[in-house]
Parts: structure tokens; C-alpha cells; sequence
């Protein structure tokens, strides 16, 4: 059995906040993609189409930070194990950079299809 304390929302909840409070404070990428959300949110509510296009587009923006803040653990915890350059802390650190990149093709491949549909039906 894990040596685990007892489960309890608001203290974890509290963890996430802190999680999301510096990974803005410290992570470029994030911030980026955070303004990025923030600016396209009302894109999303605002745009004449269907619900499940607008839950799309709004699962692969948020894919975005979601991928980002999974990046910004992996680079943490390789960091913590070792600050010597170890092939294989760097390939982890490349994967992590793999998922990012994925999110962001997702992102563009989906908004632009959505849009095209949107704009070239009118």
C-alpha cells in the first residue's frame, strides 16, 4: 500500500492552481498558447456552426496547453534526475517536445478545416 494521504478536493485542486500559477509564471510556450485560447475562446462561442465543430475546436485549442504543461513535467523531472547531458534524458525531453508539436498540428489541421467548411459553404 502507498503511503498516500487521504484524498481531498480543495487541498488538491489547491496543487493544480499552484501547477497552473507557475507554469504561467515560468513557461513561455504556455503563456503564448494561453494568450492564443483566450483570444480564440470567443471565436469558438461567436462562429455560426455546428456543436460538435465547435467542441472540436475547442478540445484541440485546449489540447494545446494540456500538451504544454504534460512538456513542462517531463522537462522538470529529467531536469531534477540529472543536469549532466544524458542521451536519454534528452530523448525524453524530445518526446515531451513530440506531444506538443502534435497538439499544435492538431490544432491547425482542425481550425483550418472547420473554417474552410464554414467559409467556403457561405
Amino acid at each position: 500500500m502507498r503511503n498516500q494521504p487521504k484524498y481531498n478536493f480543495f487541498k488538491n485542486t489547491s496543487y493544480a492552481l499552484n501547477g497552473l500559477k507557475d507554469l504561467i509564471q515560468t513557461e513561455t510556450s504556455f503563456k503564448i498558447e494561453l494568450i492564443l485560447t483566450l483570444i480564440l475562446l470567443p471565436v469558438i462561442i461567436f462562429i455560426d456552426t455546428t456543436l460538435v465543430y465547435k467542441i472540436l475546436m475547442f478540445m484541440s485549442l485546449t489540447g494545446m496547453l494540456i500538451a504544454e504543461a504534460i512538456n513542462s513535467a517531463i522537462e522538470r523531472v529529467v531536469d531534477l534526475v540529472t543536469l549532466e547531458h544524458h542521451h536519454m534524458a534528452g530523448r525524453a525531453k524530445d518526446v515531451g517536445s513530440t506531444v506538443v508539436f502534435l497538439s499544435i498540428f492538431v490544432f491547425v489541421i482542425t481550425w483550418g478545416l472547420i473554417l474552410l467548411n464554414i467559409f467556403t459553404n457561405y
